[in-house]
């Protein structure tokens, strides 16, 4: 089964990217749980801009479209107040298998 992914490119202002980092180290954790990844890379050229990666098996358990508890919400809703998200933010991606036809 292919695999689901997000890249969402968000701005975080100077002030803010600790307590930025920190949500999303808790997030982290809970998409730990579930069998999700979170991946954070900044931008070379410009430091206030991060791509946050996030997969998951399904489309269904994907972060972006999976039902969440309630403290899970309350750390989304926090790092949409902490920086700016790129209207495409929350696109899915499928994952298109490489292997030829035999080897799959």
């Amino acid at each position: 089964m292919p695999k689901v992914l997000t890249a969402a490119r968000v701005r975080v202002p100077p002030t803010n990217e600790a307590d930025y980092l920190a949500t999303l180290r808790e997030l982290c954790q809970f998409a730990d749980a579930r069998g999700q990844r979170i991946w954070l890379f900044r931008n070379a050229k410009d430091p206030q801009l991060f791509t946050e990666f996030s997969e998951s098996q399904t489309e269904m358990s994907h972060r972006a479209q999976a039902s969440r508890l309630p403290e899970e919400i309350k750390l989304e809703k926090r790092l949409q107040s902490l920086g700016t998200y790129a209207s495409d933010a929350w696109e899915l991606w499928t994952e298109v298998s490489l292997a030829t036809p035999t080897e799959a």
